[in-house]
Order: C-alpha cells, then sequence, then structure tokens
C-alpha cells in the first residue's frame, strides 16, 4: 500500500477492493465486463484512495487519446444542449472524453477550433451542418481525423451525417399551416449564409407554397441572428408591411419565442390575430404562453447514433455511414385556421 507521500498505484487499488488489477483495468478502461457488486467496490477504492488513472500508456498502445472534439455553431441557447448531452453519454459508455467548442457562427472561428482539436489529439470530430470550405476536409483527410456532422442529412454531401432532411422537415409545417388557411406567409430565418440548416429551411417554406399553387418568390424572409431580441423586432418589421402576414414560421423556436415577445408588445393576440411557428421543438418551446406549433427533432437519438458511428468510423478506420432520422410535427396552441 502507498504512503502518505506516493500516489496509490492499480495494485493499491486492487488490494483495497480485494480484485485483481486485471478487473480495475477492465473498469477503468470500459474494456470487459465487471459485474455490478465489483463495479461498486472498484469505485470505492479509488474514491477512497484519491487513485487518478495515467492514461498515457493507454494512448501510446493504441496510438488514440480517446478523445472526440465537437464544434458547434453556440452555447448562448439549447438548441444544441440535448443531442450534445446524448453524444457525450454514448461517448463515455464507451471510455472517450468530449472536448466542446463554439464558433459563434463564424466559419473562420470553425477552421481554427478544428485545427486546434486536431493538433490536441483528437481522434474524431462532430461538426454542424455542411457548409464548409473543401479545404478543410481536404485537412482533415490529410490528417486522417474522421469527421461526422450532425442537425443535417444530405447523402450527396461530402461527409457522412446523422441528421435529418431540414428542407422536407420544414416543408411539412408549411404545408399544415397552409391547409388550415393561411395564404400570407411571413419567415423569421436565421442567417442562410454558410449555414445550410437555415437555407434548406427556407427552400422548404419556397416547396410549400409552390405545392399549393402560390409563387414562391413572394416569400421574403428576414434572416436574424438566432436570438430572442431579432426574433422580437423582426416580427414587428413583419407586421409593418403593407400586407402583414397571418402567419410566421420561424427558423428555430428561439427565434419563435422571440416573435411571441414581440406580438404581445405590439398588443396583437396570438393566434388570433397572427400565428407564429418554431422549429425544433426544445423545453422553450412548451413553456411559452402560447406554446408552439412546432418541429420535433429527436435530438438524443441523433446524438446517441452519431456518437456511436464516430466511435466505429475512428476504431474501425472506415468511411462513415449516414442516417437520415425522421421528424415530426407538434401541434400546440399558437396556430389558429384563417378562414378567407
Amino acid at each position: 500500500m502507498a504512503d502518505a507521500d506516493t500516489p496509490p498505484t492499480l495494485d493499491d487499488v486492487a488490494h483495497y477492493a480485494g480484485v485483481s488489477t486485471a478487473t480495475v483495468s477492465r473498469f477503468i478502461n470500459k474494456s470487459g465486463k465487471v459485474s455490478k457488486r465489483t463495479q461498486v467496490r472498484v469505485e470505492e477504492a479509488i474514491n477512497t484512495l484519491g487513485y487518478t488513472p495515467n492514461f498515457a500508456a493507454r494512448f501510446m498502445a493504441a496510438k488514440r487519446t480517446f478523445t472526440i472534439g465537437a464544434i458547434i455553431p453556440t452555447m448562448e441557447n439549447a438548441i444544441f444542449a440535448r443531442g450534445l448531452q446524448a453524444f457525450q453519454e454514448a461517448l463515455n459508455d464507451h471510455g472517450y472524453t468530449l472536448l466542446v467548442s463554439s464558433s459563434a457562427y463564424k466559419p473562420q472561428a470553425e477552421e481554427e477550433q478544428i485545427r486546434t482539436l486536431v493538433a490536441r489529439g483528437a481522434d474524431g470530430l462532430l461538426l454542424i451542418g455542411h457548409d464548409r470550405k473543401p479545404e478543410i476536409y481536404d485537412y482533415l483527410d490529410r490528417q486522417q481525423v474522421p469527421v461526422l456532422v450532425a442537425w443535417s442529412y444530405d447523402e450527396t454531401a461530402r461527409a457522412p451525417s446523422v441528421g435529418f432532411d431540414n428542407k422536407t422537415a420544414m416543408q411539412a409545417l408549411a404545408e399544415r399551416v397552409l391547409s388550415m388557411g393561411h395564404r400570407h406567409i411571413g419567415m423569421i430565418s436565421g442567417i442562410s449564409e454558410g449555414n445550410d440548416r437555415a437555407r434548406r429551411r427556407i427552400e422548404g417554406v419556397r416547396a410549400a407554397l409552390q405545392g399549393f399553387g402560390l409563387d414562391p418568390a413572394t416569400l421574403s424572409p428576414l434572416e436574424v441572428p438566432y436570438n430572442i431580441s431579432d426574433g422580437d423586432l423582426a416580427l414587428e418589421t413583419l407586421m409593418s408591411r403593407p400586407t402583414p402576414p397571418s402567419v410566421v414560421l420561424c427558423g428555430n423556436d428561439v427565434l419563435a419565442a422571440g416573435a411571441l415577445r414581440g406580438a404581445k408588445r405590439l398588443g396583437l393576440d396570438v393566434p388570433r390575430d397572427v400565428s407564429i411557428t418554431g422549429f425544433d421543438d426544445i423545453e422553450l418551446a412548451q413553456v411559452v404562453s402560447p406554446a408552439l406549433t412546432t418541429v420535433h427533432v429527436p435530438h438524443r437519438e441523433m446524438g446517441r447514433r452519431a456518437a456511436e458511428e464516430l466511435i466505429a468510423m475512428v476504431q474501425e478506420k472506415r468511411a462513415g455511414i449516414s442516417f437520415k432520422l425522421e421528424t415530426t410535427l407538434v401541434d400546440r396552441g399558437s396556430v389558429a385556421r384563417r378562414d378567407g
């Protein structure tokens, strides 16, 4: 047993727990079955002795760092939180650590963060959406770092993806409000430059308009940053147009919450005077008043599947397989039927 001046060793933990060093190693590395009862004993020994594993030897032997990098556009709202939580949980189950960066929707910042994570030895990267320069994918290919895209599905894109079809999802929502009699459609979108998710959602609304025999060119979306204040001001701008919309489709639930605030500030009743929809179905969509009609994105399933696929790409040294997830419409109280 180590003395007070010597850090505890793997042998010390095994002796304290009354198990073999191989059992302790399997528990720490998550590399084999360890009974629940034994797990409790080993964990108690680790905590009591203050043992900290030294993974350097493991990394050298495996030629991996067991670290995955993820770069998300923002940490300022909950759009990515649920999916990223599931992603991290699945990584942890396989013995991987997650490093997260935020690009603030700035392509140059994302590129710098990609290079930093690669320099720090990330075994693989999770990126959001497909819009980025081909040179970045060339760089990752040269570095032999697997990359997987989430929150967007595109089987023709260069990188594999675990996500959903943003155009189809928004088109279904637009078709729903059109079928309820709405013909004057307004839209508050995220900034579409460098953001395939925002761009595809705009395309989805235009496709729905065309399907109902309306001119898609009549849609003039306001593109703003994803925050409540900009959603608020954009709603006011839309309602001041010569022909104000009867329904406003928002690029996500955060913008929709801002639009609700804007409507209230203007003395408009939602949905009697104007209907408002969101996208994502984060918790915010349920707590605002009225609760938002929105598109439910399977965030947790997306995060879990993305982790499993990226780990397989790293461990099996193979190209990724894309998975398309389905979204669903959630009808709540923010949309009313419009007659005439």
